[in-house]
C-alpha cells in the first residue's frame, strides 16, 4: 500500500521510502519512487503524482528488481515557483479537484440556470405589489378602482417591450438583452416607495418594472432556441418559466415579514437589490471561457444555421434587419394566431388570479394579511412540481415518437380544462370550507402550468430563428389581459361586489373557448416563414 500526507501550501509532502510497487505502475514504466504534491493553482487545487526514474533507468530490465531509495522531501512553494518539473521527474498522473462545482457543466446549463433565477427575482418583483397594495391602499385611502390601476400599470410596459424585446434578442442575442432587462426593472423596483405617494411617479415605475420584465421572456426563448435540442426543450422551457412560480412563492413568502417588520417600502429594497446583484454575479459568468455548448447534441439543420449566427449587429444593419423580419408571413399563419389568443385566453386567469387572490383570499375567506399571503403560495408552490411531472411527461412523449403537434395540444388543453373546472367549483354555492376552496384553486392554477410544456415551446417547434420575436407577437396580446382584465376585475369588484362575477366567471369564458381554438388550429410544424416571404 502507498501511504499519501498532503500538507497546506508551505509545508513538506512526503511518501514513506518503504514502498512495494510492481513493474507494472500507474504509468506503464518500471518506477521506483514516487513523491507527491499538492499544488494551488489559479482556480482549484490539483493534485499530482509523479515517477522518478532518471538516472535509474538503465538498472531497470525486465524482470529485475531495484534496492528502494529514499525519496528526498521536497516543499511545494519551490515546485510551483520553479517553473519547470523537476529534473528527476519525467512522469505525470493526476486528477483536478473542481471548485465551484458547476464548473465543468455545458454552458447550455450555466445560461438556463442563471435565466431561470432571473426568473425568480422577476415574479417577486411581480407579486411584492399584490401583497404590498393592502397597506398602501390604507396609506393613502386608495378604493379597488385605484388599486387595480396601479397593479395595471405593470403591464403597460410589459405590453409594449413584446415586439421590441422579441427583435433584440434576435438581433444581439438572448443573453445580452436578459441582463439589461434584470437591471432596467431592478432599479425600477428599488425606486417604487420614493415615488409612491406621488401616482404619476409611482405609475411610472411601474411601467418601466413592466419594461424590464417584458423583454425577459423572449430573451429566455431565443437563449433556449439558440442552446438547447428539441428532446431537452420541454424541461429547458419548464426550468426556466417554472422559476416564476419559484419567484412567487419566494416574494409572497418574504413579503409579509417584512412588512410587519419592516414597513411595505422595505420588499422594494430587497427584491430591486436582489435584482442588482443577480446583474453583477452574471458579469461573471459571461466573463468565463465558454466552452462549444451543445457539442454533444445533435440539432435540426435550420436551428444549426442560426445557432451559428453571430448575435452582434452594427446599428446600420437594424434598419434592414428590421424590414427583413416575415411579418406578413407570421400574420397569415393560422397556427400563429390560434397562439395570441391561447396567450391571451392563459394570460386573464393567471394574471387576475395573481394580483387578486391574496385580496379575495383575505377579504371573501376572512384572512389576515400574513395568513393570506400564505395561502397565496400554495397554487405557485403546487406549480413548481407540477411543473417538473408536466416536461418529463411531455418529453417522454416525444422521445416515444409521438407526434409533437399532439403532445403541446394535450398539455395546453390540461393547461385550460383544469383551471376552468376548479373555478366553476369554487364561483358556485355549495357550501365549501374555506380551506377547501383553497385547495380547488390552488390545485386548478397548479395544472395550468402544462403550458410550459404547450404554449411556450411551440414558439421554438415552429421556428428557432424567430422564436424570440413569436413570443413577443403572442406575449404583446397576452399582456392585454394584465392591463384590462386587473382593472376590469377592480371595478366590477366595485361595481358587484362578487368575486365569482368579477373574477371567476370572465377567466372560465377564456379557458374554455381557448381550448376550443388551441386544438383546432395550433400546430408546432416548422415553419420557414423567410421563404415564404421570398
Amino acid at each position: 500500500m502507498v501511504s499519501l500526507r498532503l500538507m497546506r501550501a508551505g509545508e513538506l509532502c512526503f511518501i514513506p521510502h518503504s514502498i512495494s510497487i510492481s513493474q507494472s505502475s500507474v504509468l506503464g514504466i518500471p518506477s521506483r519512487a514516487r513523491r507527491a504534491h499538492f499544488a494551488v493553482s489559479n482556480n482549484f487545487p490539483r493534485f499530482r503524482v509523479f515517477s522518478r526514474i532518471r538516472g535509474r533507468e538503465a538498472a531497470v530490465k525486465d524482470g529485475e528488481r531495484v534496492d528502494d531509495v529514499p525519496v528526498p522531501l521536497v516543499r511545494v512553494p519551490d515546485l510551483e515557483n520553479s517553473g519547470q518539473e523537476p529534473s528527476s521527474l519525467v512522469g505525470e498522473v493526476g486528477f483536478d479537484w473542481k471548485w465551484p462545482p458547476w464548473k465543468n457543466l455545458a454552458q447550455r446549463y450555466k445560461l438556463i440556470g442563471t435565466t431561470s433565477l432571473a426568473f425568480v427575482i422577476c415574479n417577486m418583483d411581480k407579486v411584492n405589489l399584490s401583497i404590498a397594495i393592502i397597506p398602501m391602499s390604507h396609506q393613502f385611502g386608495w378604493n379597488a378602482s385605484v388599486a387595480g390601476l396601479v397593479q395595471s400599470s405593470f403591464f403597460w410596459g410589459y405590453a409594449l417591450s413584446q415586439l421590441p424585446g422579441g427583435w433584440l434578442s434576435k438581433m444581439f442575442g438572448g443573453r445580452k438583452v436578459l441582463e439589461i432587462g434584470v437591471l432596467a426593472w431592478s432599479l425600477a423596483t428599488a425606486f417604487v416607495p420614493v415615488l409612491a405617494g406621488y401616482m404619476p411617479g409611482l405609475l411610472l415605475s411601474r411601467v418601466l418594472v413592466g419594461i424590464g420584465e417584458g423583454v425577459s421572456p423572449s430573451a429566455a426563448t431565443d437563449l433556449i432556441a439558440r442552446t438547447v435540442p428539441l428532446e431537452e426543450r420541454s424541461r429547458a422551457v419548464s426550468f426556466v418559466f417554472g422559476g416564476l412560480s419559484v419567484g412567487s412563492v419566494t416574494g409572497l413568502l418574504l413579503a409579509p415579514p417584512l412588512i410587519q417588520n419592516s414597513g411595505w417600502e422595505s420588499v422594494f429594497y430587497l427584491f430591486g437589490f436582489l435584482g442588482l446583484a443577480w446583474y453583477l454575479g452574471f458579469q461573471l459568468i459571461k466573463d468565463e471561457d465558454e466552452e462549444p455548448s451543445v457539442a454533444s447534441v445533435s440539432f435540426p439543420r435550420s436551428q444549426a444555421t442560426y445557432m451559428d449566427k453571430s448575435g452582434d449587429s452594427s446599428l446600420e444593419e437594424l434598419g434592414s434587419t428590421l424590414k427583413d423580419v416575415p411579418w406578413k408571413s407570421f400574420f397569415s399563419n393560422r397556427a400563429l394566431w390560434a397562439m395570441v389568443y391561447a396567450h391571451f385566453c392563459g394570460s386573464w386567469g393567471h394574471y387576475t388570479c395573481l394580483s387578486w387572490l391574496p385580496t379575495y383570499f383575505s377579504e371573501e375567506l376572512n384572512l389576515n394579511l400574513t395568513e393570506a399571503a400564505w395561502v397565496s403560495i400554495l397554487p405557485p408552490l403546487a406549480s413548481v412540481f407540477v411543473t417538473s411531472l408536466a416536461s418529463q411527461f411531455a418529453d417522454n412523449l416525444i422521445i416515444n415518437g409521438v407526434e409533437t403537434t399532439k403532445v403541446r395540444k394535450i398539455c395546453q388543453s390540461i393547461a385550460f380544462l383544469a383551471p376552468a373546472f376548479c373555478m366553476t367549483l369554487s364561483s358556485v354555492d355549495l357550501g365549501l370550507q374555506p380551506w377547501e376552496v383553497v385547495g380547488i384553486l390552488s390545485s386548478g392554477l397548479a395544472l395550468s402550468s402544462f403550458a410550459l410544456s404547450g404554449l411556450y415551446c411551440t414558439h421554438q417547434d415552429m421556428s428557432p430563428e424567430y422564436a424570440s420575436i413569436l413570443l413577443g407577437i403572442t406575449n404583446t396580446f397576452g399582456a392585454v389581459p394584465g392591463i384590462v382584465g386587473v382593472a376590469l376585475t377592480g371595478y366590477l369588484l366595485d361595481s358587484t361586489h362578487s368575486w365569482s362575477i368579477s373574477l371567476f366567471a370572465p377567466s372560465i369564458f377564456f379557458y374554455l373557448t381557448g381550448t376550443v381554438v388551441w386544438l383546432l388550429f395550433a400546430s408546432s410544424k416548422p415553419q420557414n416563414f423567410s421563404k415564404k416571404d421570398g
